[in-house]
């Protein structure tokens, strides 16, 4: 039962073609199930409100301790299987996260993902690992890990301004915060690797808009413009933590992390 076409404001992927429908496109949602897609895939769409079982479709809003396993750290596995490729072979690429990897095989990958429920296995077998990057780096966390902290950015005494992000940061959701501990983590590697080129600048420019939610429920699109610098900035701060603030999250249980 879909309403008639709407404009998107945060991107999203197609529950058909599982590629993302960009901001500022048309979109077709159902009443029913919420179910997202293209207008042209509409036809593509044999029953547009059949309920899907929960555990075989990554979510669209979603909550991720629905993903996260039921042990510490609360990362999801897609999150982390994805991840380890990338620091597996991908941490001497120039560019990593920056360079697009093949539109149409990162696609295949996101279709895959979805009827796979999160879980992609054989990640080795995609040479490109650019496409690896491209599959989570937008979709991997399905909804942003952490709000846009208020104020919190614009303190000037950076003492001050770590403690508050810091205290933001330990207020999250388990499986938000563990998440996003593994990430960060992640990205200070990517930063630390001379070969990448790809500074904590870089890197925030990248993740801001996907780690960062903003700061309304529903933002408008000029709220969504406003936001974006501000989102990018907290990822450039939250880069600037210290590690060990990071790996208290992660590594206590940091074997629990590692994809069977």
């Amino acid at each position: 039962d879909p309403v008639p076409p709407l404009q998107v404001i945060r991107p999203e992927p197609c529950h058909v073609c599982g590629s993302r429908i960009r901001f500022g496109k048309t979109a077709i949602k159902c009443c029913q199930c919420q179910l997202l897609l293209h207008t042209k895939c509409r036809e593509q769409c044999p029953s547009l409100c059949t309920p899907r079982p929960h555990h075989h479709a990554w979510p669209r809003e979603g909550v991720l301790a629905d993903f996260a396993p039921s042990a510490p750290p609360l990362v999801p596995l897609l999150v982390v299987q994805c991840v380890t490729e990338v620091e597996t072979r991908g941490l001497t690429e120039t560019g990593l996260y920056r360079v697009p990897g093949a539109e149409q095989l990162v696609r295949e990958w996101k279709r895959k993902l979805l009827r796979a429920g999160g879980a992609l296995p054989a990640l080795s077998s995609v040479t490109d690992i650019h496409v690896v990057c491209g599959v989570w780096e937008g979709e991997g966390t399905a909804s942003p890990v952490i709000l846009l902290p208020g104020a919190a950015t614009d303190i000037p005494d950076d003492a001050a301004r770590d403690n508050a992000l810091r205290h933001v940061v330990s207020k999250l959701p388990p499986a938000n915060r563990d998440t996003l501990a593994f990430l960060m983590l992640h990205l200070l590697r990517v930063s630390h690797s001379p070969d990448c080129k790809m500074d904590v600048l870089n890197l925030s420019r990248v993740f801001g808009p996907t780690l960062v939610g903003h700061s309304s429920a529903n933002p408008t699109p000029l709220a969504i413009m406003e936001d974006t610098p501000r989102q990018c900035k907290v990822v450039a701060h939250l880069l600037l933590l210290p590690p060990s603030f990071w790996r208290g999250f992660v590594e206590t249980e940091q074997e629990n992390l590692v994809p069977m």
